[in-house]
């Protein structure tokens, strides 16, 4: 039998807007509480933001919080408002070769085409799809 100890500890990178945090705060949640899963929460959370002043300093900053990860979650709902910097994190992603699952939050059927074209896989808003695909993904 698999302890917690014993599981692959999944590095993740969360994109997301903090004017939507309750997306990011319940895809923690989920990932928190699903079974047999291990992670470590490679964002960049409103509550622990970065101390940046310039684009160019949160630039830096975000190369440094993904490049330790095994891959990189896009809620796709929070695309349109806030698309330079998911693409800022899609480009860095794909810079350094990590995966990209896009997931679709509830009720949302679309996914934008950047965000779509960049992801390994598109999953639902359910907490096996989600955790399958980091397995199947993940460096």
């Amino acid at each position: 039998m698999l302890t917690n100890a014993s599981l692959k500890n999944y590095r993740i990178f969360i994109s997301h807007a903090w004017n939507y945090n309750d997306s990011y705060y319940k895809l923690e949640k989920m990932l928190n509480e699903a079974p047999r899963f291990k992670w470590s929460n490679h964002s960049v959370p409103k509550h622990d933001s970065l101390d940046t002043t310039t684009d160019k300093e949160l630039t830096k900053e975000l190369i440094e919080q993904i490049s330790g990860t095994n891959v990189i979650l896009i809620v796709s709902g929070m695309y349109y408002g806030h698309s330079k910097w998911i693409m800022k994190e899609i480009e860095i992603a794909q810079n350094m070769n990590k995966p990209i699952i896009a997931i679709r939050p509830r009720g949302q059927q679309r996914t934008p085409t950047p965000v779509q074209l960049a992801a390994k896989e598109v999953v639902g808003w359910s907490t096996s799809s989600i955790v399958q695909a980091i397995r199947q993904h993940s460096l």
